[in-house]
């Protein structure tokens, strides 16, 4: 008889768990689509169509409390035996899942990243961040005192569009590079995001790390300034020197030094930090902050890279337990000094490794690696043998990847789907079929998680495309696009309110700027409780 691989646990138990002493991870195994439509305050997205890729990454230890929370519907128990395979010992499915959580009458929260959101609207609530609005930003753009337009999102995000004139420096980076982009300290200096909470996080950071400039946050970030039928340039490659130690840089560890004081920043040397990361009883992060060119250059063995401004505001994509103990790095101590400043108001166990990257080094502080996932080699067929295939109704052409990418073009015929969707979507196809499964890249994706699961339902005859769509597209065969090739009702893997505020739709902007000020009073006392600011005054 088999062993049963999890154990079940109803909401009551799960919501008290959340709120013990006790380390624990709460992983939503849904797609983002589904997830970003109502979860849990502390669920971490975890789908599973890409589970084994980012389980180890986001939960190291594999004897952590685990619960797997689904639809009801049977993922989660899939997920469980997953993570089984890989491991994993401590394993609970919410019964009943996103259904028997609100029946129980607890919140199922909307959006993406909700803790770090909910955090910047309350902090612009204690903090009483100075804010402009896009009009009053226009104006002081046009008068004799025009300020800096620092937009604090990661540069990927800066190229989609910007405010005229805006200088990319992500959140992370503000502190440190402050004075390389704005040498006076009497200069006005307005921080932009796409919405809101990185614009008030990076404006009270300046704030907060004693800087004399008047400082503000932009209302309503990018989205405003487009509401308020201002234009929005597209493609922007401003952004802060790539360079050695910026201006001004003892006095930005003088303030780091006061900013430790002020918020109670533990700071630990490399030998506790060994000893953290080697306790198997507790889980551990060690957290490289700096940019994602230094970290390639050099980082520590095991550390993650978590860019400062996004580790505060998108926490649950680098951390996957609850009460896990978190150590930044950076190379100068200004950095990782700021974030985790942020990171214990936000009720997080962050710590600033002493001496950074060099003293890590130096001391050979490393973390663990949690476990891995070994891809099924599969054998390829080209684009031509594949156009062979359909014609002769031999071969199914299966693309299992993004929803939207797969409306953006696939091939001519095939069939999408997502792994928890298989048995449904590959319903009544003979199981003699030749599948060619079609991915993000020949190796290492999520089309290959999908092998065992398409095995266990019978098919024996599995293929990839060499070179994935591309290889078919260039070759110059069939291809279909557009959203009519997939319904929105399928594309459970895609938030539309999220992402469509930033192709002009101003409804999609506009309830995303509504949920965003909705989200605190969404909070119970013990999800609020979770925050701790400092006395005001």
């Amino acid at each position: 008889m088999t062993q049963p691989t999890h154990t079940a646990v109803d909401a009551v138990t799960l919501k008290g768990w959340l709120h013990d002493a006790d380390e624990i991870a709460l992983f939503d195994v849904r797609e983002q689509g589904q997830y970003g439509e109502g979860h849990p305050f502390y669920a971490v997205p975890m789908p599973f169509s890409r589970l084994e890729l980012d389980v180890g990454r986001l939960a190291p230890r594999t004897d952590a409390r685990i619960v797997l929370a689904d639809d009801g519907d049977g993922v989660a128990q899939a997920a469980a035996a997953a993570l089984a395979s890989l491991g994993y010992t401590n394993l609970f499915v919410l019964d009943g899942g996103m259904p028997a959580w609100r029946a129980a009458g607890y919140t199922l929260f909307a959006g993406v990243n909700v803790p770090s959101k909910t955090f910047g609207e309350l902090a612009e609530h204690h903090y009483h961040t100075p804010r402009v609005t896009a009009q009053e930003l226009a104006a002081m753009q046009a008068g004799p005192q025009a300020p800096v337009v620092l937009d604090g999102r990661p540069t990927s995000e800066f190229r989609k569009m910007n405010i005229p004139g805006a200088i990319c420096c992500p959140n992370g980076e503000l502190a440190y590079r402050l004075r390389d982009l704005v040498p006076d300290n009497t200069t006005p200096i307005v921080i932009n995001c796409a919405g809101r909470t990185r614009s008030i996080i990076g404006a009270q950071s300046l704030i907060n790390f004693g800087v004399a400039n008047p400082v503000y946050a932009l209302e309503n970030g990018t989205q405003g300034w487009y509401l308020n039928d201002f234009t929005l340039e597209h493609g922007g490659t401003a952004r802060y020197p790539d360079n050695g130690l910026p201006q001004e840089i003892d006095a930005a560890r003088d303030n780091a030094q006061a900013l430790t004081q002020r918020f109670d920043v533990p700071h630990i040397d490399a030998a506790q930090a060994k000893a953290w990361l080697a306790d198997t009883a507790r889980t551990t992060f060690l957290c490289d902050v700096r940019t994602a060119e230094e970290f390639a250059i050099q980082t520590l063995p095991g550390a993650q890279h978590t860019p400062g401004g996004q580790l505060m505001q998108a926490t649950d994509q680098y951390v996957g337990i609850r009460r896990a103990r978190l150590v930044l790095f950076d190379a100068e101590g200004v950095r990782a000094t700021v974030v985790a400043s942020w990171l214990r108001q936000m009720g997080h166990d962050a710590v600033v490794l002493d001496g950074g990257l060099q003293a890590g080094l130096a001391a050979g502080v490393r973390a663990a690696q949690g476990p891995t996932h070994e891809v099924t080699a599969l054998p390829a067929v080209s684009a031509a043998q594949l156009v062979t295939g359909l014609t002769a109704q031999s071969m199914l052409a299966l693309d299992l990847r993004g929803s939207m990418a797969y409306r953006a073009g696939h091939v001519a015929g095939a069939r999408w789907s997502t792994r928890a969707r298989l048995a449904q979507d590959l319903r009544g196809v003979p199981h003699d079929t030749t599948l060619v499964l079609i991915g993000d890249a020949d190796g290492d994706d999520a089309a290959e998680l999908a092998v065992a699961d398409l095995r266990a339902l019978g098919f024996r005859n599995l293929r990839r495309l060499q070179g994935g769509f591309a290889a078919w597209r260039d070759a110059g065969n069939a291809v279909r696009q557009g959203a009519d090739t997939l319904p929105d009702a399928r594309c459970i893997d895609y938030l539309f309110f999220v992402h469509d505020r930033h192709d002009g739709n101003k409804a999609a902007a506009r309830q995303y700027l509504a949920w965003e000020t909705g989200l605190i009073a969404q909070l119970d006392a013990q999800e609020l409780a979770t925050f701790r600011f400092p006395p005001a005054g």
